[in-house]
């Protein structure tokens, strides 16, 4: 039988190899984050995490740290695939566990585990080998992105990318997420612990096709409430290098 331990080693083995591979991939948009010339755009990590794995409260505690820089947007995606364990993460969303499953199938890995930090879309880690994601982070942040902004009117948002040479066409996504969770684990492999749970994944849709040209969206959701913050993904492919992104954070209290 193979455990999620086994699967963690048998993943951070390859995450190297998978990460030089991933990191070689050419980005089309040489361009500058909008309005500081010489910068680029935030890094997106994104953490797939559950409260019923007993290896993940660390991650968790690291994503809420890279969730207070301003060069990251941190994501945590609640998977649903352990909630048989004993513990029903209430935060789990079969559509994060697909999300995850198609990273999988684009990075050429053998298994989905948790904790596990995506990193622009291109390379991945162990979500609580902080060296391993700050190397990921650092690689990214050194590679050009595509400049997206995001405004916010109540429930409607705006998001305008800038045009560039593109071959592939690019998904938009509109990711909802909120502030902060504390939840008592009551059953499975974390009971009796106290879980904090930063920028938790409500909704993530596509709203948009990025094929190269300038693109300016309007759209409104009533997803989006005073207390939750947004991002934008520019992303290839859907599941590909993420181009560009644009994150509002909810606010403090």
């Amino acid at each position: 039988m193979i455990t999620r331990r086994h699967l963690i080693r048998s993943i951070a083995a390859t995450a190297a190899a998978t990460a030089a591979l991933a990191g070689a991939l050419p980005l089309a948009a040489q361009t500058a984050d909008a309005g500081s010339a010489g910068r680029r755009g935030p890094v997106v990590v994104e953490l797939f995490t559950s409260q019923g794995c007993s290896s993940c409260p660390a991650a968790d505690k690291f994503l809420g740290e890279l969730a207070g820089r301003g060069d990251v947007i941190a994501l945590s995606f609640h998977v649903d695939y352990w909630n048989y364990m004993g513990w029903a993460d209430p935060f789990s969303r079969a559509d994060n566990s697909a999300r995850q499953r198609a990273y999988k199938h684009a990075m050429g890995l053998r298994y989905v585990y948790t904790p596990q930090m995506v990193v622009d879309g291109r390379t991945q880690a162990v979500g609580s080998e902080r060296d391993a994601v700050e190397r990921l982070i650092g690689e990214a942040a050194d590679r050009p992105s595509l400049p997206v902004v995001l405004k916010q009117n109540g429930s409607e948002i705006e998001v305008s990318v800038e045009g560039a040479d593109q071959a592939d066409a690019a998904v938009v996504w509109l990711v909802v997420f909120d502030r902060v969770h504390k939840t008592k684990i009551e059953r499975g492999e974390n009971s009796g612990r106290s879980i904090l749970n930063v920028h938790v994944v409500q909704s993530m849709v596509p709203i948009g096709k990025w094929t190269g040209q300038p693109l300016r969206i309007s759209y409104t959701t009533d997803m989006l409430t005073p207390q939750r913050g947004a991002a934008v993904l520019v992303q290839k492919k859907g599941t590909g290098p993420i181009l560009g992104a644009a994150m509002i954070r909810p606010p403090t209290s």
